[in-house]
């Protein structure tokens, strides 16, 4: 494969992966530039060991790994539009909205993640990469990366039922402030 069906094949996945692995929005095209470089350098030496969508999520692991240690970090609210604008059918503006929280309440509460256990997560519930691919990216056995999406797992499980909890409660407290106003009791 030449390296053009290469970027264009794998470009969304890369996109994702980055994202997905906590690269923050305004740094995702020099991101993915990085790993597109990093792959146009070392295509001549992929021996075909393991797919080329895994050998480029490993790619993503270290860029986006990288950039944490080297403390490229922005306060920034990004635009998710252009992720979420894949299809070929736009969504309504209700549906866009929701896919936006849905969206946001997963990038949080993957920041909430050690980034091991992120790295694990995201490649194998968001990128379906198998247990084995994944051991092989990050260089553990096969035994902890198991391990690592177990606590993943629970850590995410656990902070979405914290978040839907909260979310009951701020909806509970509206709903009794509105029908206090209703009665009066509240001017």
């Amino acid at each position: 494969m030449d390296f053009r069906g290469l970027y264009e094949e794998h470009v969304a996945l890369v996109w994702r992966a980055l994202f997905r692995l906590g690269v923050p929005q305004a740094d995702l095209p020099d991101a993915v530039q990085e790993v597109f470089l990093v792959a146009h350098r070392k295509l001549p030496e992929f021996e075909g060991r393991s797919k080329l969508s895994t050998w480029l999520v490993g790619i993503c692991c270290r860029v986006a790994s990288d950039r944490r240690r080297l403390a490229y970090v922005r306060r920034e609210v990004g635009d998710m539009d252009a992720l979420l604008g894949c299809g070929d059918e736009r969504p309504g503006p209700d549906q866009l909205m929701e896919q936006q929280e849905r969206a946001q309440v997963l990038d949080e509460i993957l920041a909430l993640l050690r980034p091991e256990q992120r790295e694990v997560f995201v490649m194998f519930e968001l990128e379906e990469l198998s247990g084995k691919e994944i051991a092989a990216i990050v260089g553990a056995p096969l035994k902890t990366v198991f391990s690592r999406l177990r606590l993943a797992r629970t850590a995410f499980t656990t902070a979405l039922a914290a978040r839907r909890s909260d979310c009951y409660c701020v909806a509970s407290r509206s709903v009794t402030v509105a029908a206090a106003v209703g009665k009066g009791q509240i001017p």
